[in-house]
């Protein structure tokens, strides 16, 4: 298996892991609910229900980017993950966020709920906290192997491509930390006797799950209005084009068909000695830069051109108008 075969499967495997996780945690929930009546348990309860929705949307979009090309689609149908991430960020914002928040200041209003039975919602939330923290170590390993510039962990996952791990790590790491707002909520209510930190823990849970769909939303926008590749590949990019046969790069775009697939679009000057082998020339830059992105499925295009002094001027006429 190659390293764009790997990389392809490595979102899969998390996005399973995850899924598997919270039907586990989903149905344990909700017979502490039943049980306890708990606006924390129902919170969380909401949380991975909507979370099994969103891993299953994730395979399916998941199955769609790896449908190839077509008539319709020739670059193939990659941004697919990104179209469907975008519907698990909308689904996290009203299904768990919105609808947390609703059900938590509708029990702090009304504080007339008790919750029963403490201790068995403190077995199932720490019982949770085992699965939940199991699948976030999946997350956590699947990113420390795409994470190959070793980039501080939340710059990894603004610059990340991958939209799938993104989302199984935001999910995790929120469902883990809404988990122990969960346990802190049941403990001091058992303290006290008082409903209230139920529904404050409760209301905190939607809190940060509204948060996370909006981080999760801007990221996708980028990513589904197309984004250029990562510092690090455009500098291996621009390094093949470092060569004495090329006397100017003119321009070069990049954008992300999907994931693991790229369009690169270049213009050069090629050098007077070398303009009649310049056809060797360009299928020479673009082996090299196949071979420096081996994970990635690179659609290259290259025009050879003579330079103009003007060109960015002219470019940026264009764009204004």
């Amino acid at each position: 298996m190659n390293q764009m075969e790997e990389k392809k499967t490595q979102g899969s495997m998390a996005v399973l892991a995850a899924l598997l996780a919270n039907i586990l945690v989903a149905v344990s929930k909700f017979v502490g609910y039943m049980l306890s009546g708990s606006a924390a348990m129902m919170n969380e309860s909401i949380h991975s229900v909507v979370d099994c929705s969103n891993q299953i949307l994730l395979l399916f979009g998941n199955r769609r980017a790896n449908r190839g090309q077509s008539e319709l689609h020739q670059f193939g149908e990659g941004r697919a993950k990104y179209f469907f991430s975008t519907i698990v960020a909308t689904m996290l914002f009203f299904g768990g966020g919105a609808l947390g928040i609703w059900e938590a200041v509708e029990k702090l209003f009304h504080p007339s709920h008790e919750v029963e039975n403490p201790l068995i919602i403190l077995a199932i939330l720490v019982f949770g906290i085992l699965v939940e923290g199991s699948s976030l170590r999946v997350a956590i390993k699947e990113i420390h192997e795409l994470n190959t510039e070793k980039l501080p962990l939340f710059q990894f996952l603004h610059e990340s491509r991958h939209s799938e791990i993104l989302i199984i790590f935001t999910e995790d790491f929120c469902a883990v930390i809404g988990l122990v707002l969960a346990i802190i909520g049941t403990i001091l209510t058992m303290l006290t006797g008082n409903p209230m930190f139920d529904a404050l823990s409760g209301l905190l849970i939607g809190m940060m799950l509204l948060f996370a769909s909006i981080f999760l939303a801007r990221e996708f926008y980028s990513l589904i209005i197309g984004e250029s590749v990562s510092k690090a590949d455009l500098l291996k990019i621009q390094t093949a084009f470092n060569r004495e046969e090329v006397k100017k790069v003119i321009d070069i775009k990049t954008v992300h068909l999907g994931p693991t697939e790229v369009m690169i679009a270049a213009k050069i000057d090629i050098a007077d000695s070398y303009e009649g082998v310049s056809y060797d020339v360009v299928n020479q830059i673009e082996r090299v830069i196949r071979q420096a992105l081996p994970d990635k499925k690179a659609y290259i295009y290259i025009e050879t051109d003579e330079f103009d002094p003007n060109y960015d001027q002219k470019r940026q006429t264009q764009s204004d108008t």
